[in-house]
Order: C-alpha cells, then structure tokens, then sequence
C-alpha cells in the first residue's frame, strides 16, 4: 500500500507504484510514471517525462527531468529514466533530452550526491558513486562502476570508461578510457583503479595487464598508434585488456591527458 501525503501535489495523470512513499510538499507532474517501493521525500519535484523505476529514494529538493538547459530544445516531450535501487541526494537535478522522445537516463544502484548536475541526453551506467556537487554537461556517457568525487566536471559529449575514477575537482575534457584514474587540472594520468577493482575480486594478473597497457599510452611518450600496436603485441589478450583497446579504437584517439600531438600521429 502506497502512502501518499495530503500535502503533496500528485497529477491525477501520475502512474504511481505499489508501496510508494510521497512525503509532504513533493510535486509530482503529469506525464510522469514512479516504480513501486520508491520513496520521494519532501519538496522534491519530478517533473513531465520522468520514468522512475523500483525501490529508488529521491531526497528533498532533487529535480527529476527538468527541462533541458539547451537552446536546440524548442520543447519537444522528452524523458529521463531512472532505473531500480538508486538514490538521489537533496539538490540534484536532473535534465531531459532534447529531442522528441530522447531521454536522459541512470541505470541501476547507483548513489548521485547532493547538488549533481546531470545535463540533456546522458548516460550513467550502474553501480557508478557521483559525489557532491559533480557537474555533468549534455550528451556525456559515464560507464558502469565509476566513480567521479566531489565537483569533477565532465564537459559536453565527453565518454568516462566502466571502472574509472575521477579525482575531487578534476575537469574531465576528453575521453577517459575504461579503469583508469584521472587527477589535477589539466587532467592527468594518476594509475589504474587497483584499489576498486581488487575490491571486485579482479585478479592481480588482470590488474598488472591494465597497468602495463596504461604504460604504453600514457608513460612511453610515444603515439597513440604505436601504443595501441605495442598493447597489442605485449599484452596478452583478455576482456580488460580488448576492453582498453576498442575504447581507444572507438573514440578516434581522442582522449583526456593525451596531448595534441598524439592525436595528430595517428
């Protein structure tokens, strides 16, 4: 049995779950479906185009598809979609596509902290933590199981790999390539995210193949090309290691803490 206070404001057009908590002073908007469990506490807003999934927790002040912060939205309908068991600190806000039925959407068990900007037509993938105040701009993919501490900033159309870690106030303004550990400003090459993976019971042979494939792009001073062919023919093959490689090969080499040059080698 859901409950559902007085003094919040519900839409009559709302598809609201099982067993759904809505405290006081939430607002809940037409066009807008909560999953069952889900608990939305006070004055927070989900607004048109929210699709929230099962057993989520969305904190006060939290706004859910809000309308995009870009002049190409002419006011299409557009949607976010949260998957099941994640929660939503106070402030965040969370930004709609900008396109006719284009969508935002956070996938599963992950944990977005308070004051998170999260920009149109993103993508975060599971099990990721975003700290508090961690800004996030349109059209930005962040992987499964990735971690971005308090106030990183990922610029537009940027694309974070699976099992990365961003460190506290890190301007994130390429690609940043799966496992990897990225500090300062400018951004930087800090190692491989050992201590997380170990945790996920990778083994340490696989860990020392990430490390010496992040040796070769980031360590040799050579190109991007001759370091993918000497990943290639040094390290032995595996998911993680052929994971490295087709991020590379699919971002057209364009990657955070490379310089210019190395682009240009290729």
């Amino acid at each position: 049995m859901s409950t559902l206070s007085n003094l919040a404001y519900i839409h009559p057009d709302a598809k609201i779950g099982s067993n759904v908590t809505i405290d006081a002073f939430a607002f809940i908007d037409r066009n807008v479906e909560i999953g069952d469990g889900t608990h939305i506490h006070p004055h927070a807003s989900i607004l048109s185009g929210a699709r929230i999934g099962k057993n989520n927790e969305i904190f006060e002040n939290a706004i859910i598809s809000a309308t995009p912060q870009d002049f190409r939205w002419k006011g299409e309908e557009s949607f976010v979609v949260v998957g099941d068991n994640n929660k939503i600190r106070e402030q965040v806000i969370i930004n709609r596509g900008t396109e006719a039925d284009g969508k935002t959407v956070i996938g599963n068990n992950s944990f977005i902290l308070a004051q998170t900007h999260i920009g149109h037509d993103s993508k975060i993938g599971n099990y990721c933590v975003l700290g508090n105040a961690v800004k996030i701009a349109g059209n930005v993919e962040i992987g499964d199981y990735t971690i971005l501490s308090s106030n990183a900033l990922v610029h537009e159309k940027c694309h974070v790999g699976s099992w990365a870690l961003i460190k506290g106030g890190c301007r994130v303004n390429g690609h940043v390539p799966p496992f990897a550990v990225m500090a300062h400003n400018p951004i930087s090459y800090f190692g491989v995210n050992s201590f997380v993976l170990k945790k996920a019971n990778k083994p340490d042979h696989i860990i020392d193949d990430i490390a010496k494939c992040y040796r070769h792009l980031y360590q040799t001073g050579t190109s991007v090309f001759n370091a993918l062919r000497r990943i290639k023919d040094d390290v032995e093959p595996s998911e993680a290691r052929d994971a490295i490689i087709m991020f590379i090969e699919g971002h057209d080499l364009k990657l955070a803490a490379l310089p210019l040059r190395d682009v240009d080698d290729y």
